[in-house]
């Protein structure tokens, strides 16, 4: 055969295998084409037979035929409780020779409450629509019940979601079979499933009762077609029939509603691929490192596989039936030896001027300036004290010789002699020292074990070098930093970092420290005992510790390495893992010791981390060019150019205005130095576009705001950004006056309670750093409340500041934290250098208490009030409900919320003199200060077409509703009186009442009534005639003959039921009467009797056949 032959009998075998799924699928089409016309068919018959039902309904003669009985219909009943699908038929039958008409409510809560399966519900259909033809009432009944089981909240859970699968369907079923003519049964459908869509987004619990909707009901109320029959029609271009049951606009209402639940189980698909992906990835990368796998994250893994599983095949189905495609899942990679080898040889990173080489060591650049940044000693000590030049490094005990030879016995064996190194306390120099030298060190000594932060170390250092720099100190303080507790970790970086602001003073701490770290070190390995832990962890992070700083040598930590690694067991494993946590990423990146620690580039070859991408976020171009140009290019000398290039912005375009705004509000996200720039560039802009500014200033106050309530220690940095951002604006003539004092009111008054017994959560007694953002706003633009009454404001606030800081300084104490103490000081020294501060609490109480009588704060209140209250139709002024809740939290040491400041302060400071002089002259005739600087003034009431038109629609409604009730008819309320017991044996009937009347005299045609009075607490009764004829007389009559019928329906209603009875019972005895006889033939037979001696078998079986 040749090569052209035999391509042409694969092509002929390709064509054969495509003419035979072609017929396949022609045949599948033309089948699913076939049973959804005899569906639709089949449904719109019976719907129409439903919905002419009413005209076809049997009349009352037909009941009378049919049997009645109490048994028979309660046992029918019980049979419908249990309703099977196979059994419709003798269901059917039954019901045909019943009267159901006073069971009809019973039947069709049995109807609903019956559990189903997906098999019976063509049947429960079937006969749902036959008591519908038949019955006029089980409809309605049908409904209500139908409302009472579908009805449920959004976030209860389903109590039986198998049942409300099959319920739903059978619901939609009748629904489209037209038993319901009322508007209301779509909209319970309706509500079902968007309740059930809507409260299922997350776990997607409710997927297989939606999917059972779609399969059963999708192509009735939403069009539906699976996607292969629809590729199939459009392939053959053949019609798919389609229901006509909905409108197609409300089909495809629903058709959307599903669609939105198949986007967001789409997502949770998504979600749960990528979790047991990276599950995955764990469990194989610990099977490289360990070898096996726990029990746990085996029985985690499978868990995991079942429940994505069981999504998966849920969301391909419901993908198929909706004609949707399936989201994109992320290929499982399997990680092979070859693939899972990098290679880390050495790179541009251990070069000494490389600029990336700060990152690869020390991570961030926050733990780089910790490590490398130290204060400069110049700026405190002379020159000749510091030996900075000639500072020589750590001395080497160990060389590198050592690192390559073998440990010496003597370095790990215990000879019985080691002793934990001790130091010894040396005597005091008397002549030196005095009490009150020694009270200082002491003090000082016991505050380092505060020193939880950069700032706070790097002052304790300061001071030792000024204040307590003596030989015995340096050693004593040797001793405490050596004597560190073993539990306080924390404090190691921090002691380090103290030793190596010293170390160009005073290198002998730094040597000492070394040395005793060394023996101490030295101990613990020679010692070999399984006890003291932490003080082993301890002794080798503080070794780490000073190594980061250079102090220790490199050479010899790694020695210390390779001691540890000698005999890598128990304690051993402990301290070499905590050495290299601490300093081992230094010792790599660093040129001097890389070579010596290429055991972990070696490990990593073998074994590579997973490396975590760090998704960038998608920006549009514009957003981009916004951000670049605000973050990046943004800088006092290219202001001009940045505003030209923001004003060239879309601004009708109300996403990019929007942005544009947002990156306008976020100073937080540029410089520090730069946000006077960002301020300056706003106050060019909006010259232009003035809405911006409004916007801008709203979204940093509503910032502000938020960072007050929120008041986390992540947001620190934001929060002096955009307070410092405020104050700016100011500067620049954005804000006003009055928006800064309410800003700085809010920082001394919002959340806060100066009570130590109650403390608030948004201002707690320990946090301080509100009064840091004071000084900030007022560092910015304080210095321009110089004159007139922004000078008094500020003036003020400054007293109620000053209460604020000492009340939080009294809750710490001594150990406030002098870097805020020195900021505050500076900041009211700068504003007011002729202040005098305030030296305590108590003091500035009373400074704030005599500013309250000075201004009278407290009398024009009162004034206000009774104001308010005798002139009732006042406009009520309107307060800022955030700055009074303030004001009853801080207990008096609020200050005056200042008026609204609407003037310039340019022109405020040209008249200077105009205004001191009016406020003096206004203070000499008054004794007070006005009212308009103490209490704000409200908004002012200005006449606008919306009121205008807002009060004649309600005038319009008023008298519409009173028109409403006066064409209302008053009905009188009957109320039934009981009689009371002393003339109850008097009380007549209206027929006695008329003989007692006509006895007497026969021309008399009045009538006796007793009237029951209340008189006080007591009742009286009174005697009267009334006429005949009257309505009084009148209702009385009607009203006993109501009750005589009553009283005779009743009774003629009880021997009915009595008689039928009767007959019932006289029934049932004649057809009992009726039957055949048939003769027990067991009876006859006698009872085998037990013999006591031997059985008798001819007794037992018989006499023996003869034979």
């Amino acid at each position: 055969m040749t090569a052209s032959e035999a391509t042409e009998n694969a092509s002929t075998k390709e064509e054969e295998t495509n003419d035979n799924q072609q017929d396949v699928d022609r045949t599948s089409l033309r089948s699913y084409i076939q049973e959804v016309e005899e569906r639709l068919s089949t449904k719109a018959e019976l719907r129409n037979i439903n919905q002419n039902a009413q005209n076809t309904r049997p009349g009352d003669s037909h009941f009378t035929k049919l049997d009645s009985s109490l048994k028979k219909n309660t046992t029918f009943v019980k049979k419908i409780r249990n309703f099977s699908g196979t059994q419709i038929e003798s269901y059917l039958k039954e019901m045909s020779g019943l009267n159901l008409s006073k069971y009809i409510s019973e039947i069709a809560a049995a109807i609903v409450d019956t559990k189903l399966k997906m098999t019976d519900v063509n049947a429960a259909v079937k006969m749902c629509s036959i008591l519908h033809q038949t019955y006029v009432d089980f409809s309605q009944h049908l409904f209500e019940n139908w409302q009472k089981n579908l009805s449920f909240k959004v976030g209860e859970k389903i109590a039986n979601p198998s049942k409300l699968r099959v319920d739903l369907r059978f619901y939609a079923e009748l629904v489209s079979a037209g038993l319901f003519n009322n508007k209301h049964a779509f909209s319970l459908l309706g509500n079902v499933l968007t309740t059930l869509i809507n409260m299922d987004k997350e776990e997607h619990l409710n997927i297989s009762i939606i999917l059972s909707f779609c399969r059963h009901c999708g192509e009735d109320y939403a069009g539906l077609v699976p996607r292969k029959i629809r590729e199939s029609s459009e392939k053959f271009e053949v019609v798919v029939p389609k229901s006509s049951f909905l409108a197609p606009e409300k089909q495809q209402n629903v058709r959307t509603l599903l669609k939105d639940y198949y986007n967001s189980l789409a997502k949770h698909l998504v979600k749960d691929h990528n979790e047991i992906y990276e599950f995955e990835k764990q469990n194989y990368r610990i099977m490289q490192t360990k070898g096996e796998l726990s029990q746990e994250r085996r029985d985690k893994l499978e868990s995991l596989q079942v429940s994505y599983d069981k999504l998966l095949n849920s969301t391909q189905t419901f993908a198929e039936i909706l004609d949707e495609n399936m989201p994109t899942l992320r290929e499982t990679v399997v990680l092979k030896d070859e693939d899972s080898m990098i290679i880390t040889g050495t790179g541009n990173y251990l070069e000494d001027n490389s600029s990336s080489n700060a990152e690869v060591i020390w991570g961030d650049i926050e733990t780089q300036r910790f490590y490398c940044e130290l204060p400069e000693l110049q700026a405190y000590l002379p020159t000749s004290l510091i030996q900075k030049t000639q500072t020589q490094p750590p001395v080497e005990t160990v060389t590198e010789d050592a690192l390559d030879k073998e440990i010496p016995a003597e370095e790990l064996e215990d000879d019985g002699k080691s002793e934990e190194p001790v130091v010894e306390e040396e005597t005091e120099d008397t002549t030196s020292t005095t009490v009150s030298n020694k009270i200082v060190l002491e003090a000082f000594l016991n505050s380092l074990a505060n020193c939880v932060n950069r700032e706070m170390i790097d002052n304790a250092a300061i001071d030792f070098l000024l204040t307590l720099n003596t030989k015995h100190n340096r050693r004593k303080l040797v001793r405490t930093l050596f004597g560190v507790n073993r539990t306080r970790l924390d404090l190691l970086p921090f002691y380090a970092r103290f030793v190596a602001i010293l170390y160009p003073a005073l290198p002998e701490v730094s040597n000492e420290l070394c040395q005793m770290l060394r023996q101490d070190f030295k101990y613990h390995v020679r010692k070999k005992d399984q006890i003291n832990i932490e003080s082993k962890i301890k002794v080798v992070r503080y070794i780490g510790e000073l190594v980061k700083f250079n102090l220790y040598s490199k050479i010899e930590a790694l020695y210390c390495l390779k001691v540890l690694l000698h005999e890598f067991s128990h304690h051993h494993i402990e301290m070499a893992c905590n050495l290299l946590e601490v300093c081992g990423r230094f010792l790599f990146c660093n040129p001097e010791s890389h070579p010596r620690t290429k055991i972990e580039n070696a490990y990593y070859y073998v074994n590579p981390p997973d490396i975590v991408t760090v998704a960038k976020k998608e920006r549009p171009v514009m957003h981009q060019f916004v951000r670049k140009l605000l973050y990046q290019d943004l800088q006092k000398n290219n202001t001009d150019k940045i505003l030209r290039l923001m004003r060239k912005l879309d601004w009708n375009d109300e996403e990019v205005a929007s942005y544009a705004v947002k990156c306008l509000t976020g100073a937080h996200n540029m410089k520090y130095f730069n946000i006077r720039c960002l301020a300056n560039l706003l106050a060019g802009l909006v010259a232009y576009q003035e809405e911006v500014g409004t916007r801008v200033v709203d979204g940093v106050l509503e910032d502000i705001r938020l960072g007050m309530e929120v008041n986390l220690p992540k947001f620190n940095q934001r929060r002096v950004a955009q307070i410092k951002y405020l104050g700016e604006l100011y500067n620049y003539r954005i804000v006003e006056s009055a928006d800064i004092f309410k800003v700085l009111y809010s920082l001394i008054t919002f959340g806060v309670t100066m009570d130590h017994n109650n403390p608030s959560n948004l201002d707690p007694p320990n946090h301080l750093f509100r009064i840091r953002l004071a000084c900030v706003l007022l560092d910015t633009c304080g210095m321009y409340f110089s004159s007139g009454s922004s000078k008094r404001k500020l003036d003020y606030y400054l007293t109620f500041l000053q209460a604020y800081y000492w009340f939080k300084r009294s809750t710490w104490g001594d150990a406030f934290p002098p870097p805020l103490e020195h900021l505050y000081k500076d900041t009211l020294s700068n504003l007011r250098p002729k202040l005098k501060l305030c030296q305590s609490y108590e003091e500035a109480q009373a400074e704030v208490e005599n500013i309250r009588t000075q201004l009278g704060i407290d009398r024009l209140i009162g004034d206000v009030s009774e104001a308010k209250d005798d002139s009732m139709l006042e406009c009520i002024a309107e307060t800022d409900n955030e700055d009074g809740g303030d004001d009853e939290a801080s207990e008096g040491v609020t200050g005056p919320i200042t008026d609204d400041a609407t003037e310039d302060e340019t022109a405020d400071q040209g008249s200077d003199d105009e205004d001191v002089l009016s406020d003096t002259e206004q203070e000499h005739d008054d004794g007070v200060v006005s009212e308009t600087e103490a209490i704000p003034s409200g908004p002012r009431k200005v006449d606008c077409p919306e009121d205008e038109e807002f009060l004649s629609a309600l005038d319009k409604m008023v008298s519409e509703n009173i028109q409403e009730r006066m064409r209302e008819t008053v009905k009188a309320t009957n109320i039934d009186i009981s009689v009371p017991i002393v003339v109850r044996s008097n009380k007549k009937t209206y027929d006695q009442l008329q003989v007692s009347s006509e006895t007497p005299d026969k021309e008399s045609n009045t009538m006796g009534f007793v009237l029951m009075l209340r008189k006080g607490n007591k009742q009286q009764y009174k005697t009267f005639e009334a006429d005949i004829n009257s309505e009084l007389a009148q209702n009385l009559r009607d009203q006993e003959l109501a009750q005589r019928e009553e009283k005779l329906r009743v009774k003629r209603l009880t021997l009915n039921i009595t008689e039928r009875f009767e007959e019932e019972d006289y029934q049932e005895m004649m057809q009992t009467q009726q039957r055949p006889v048939t003769q027990n033939l067991n009876r006859e037979r006698k009872k085998y009797q037990h013999p006591k001696g031997a059985p008798d078998a001819d007794l037992i079986f018989g006499p023996k056949r003869v034979r």
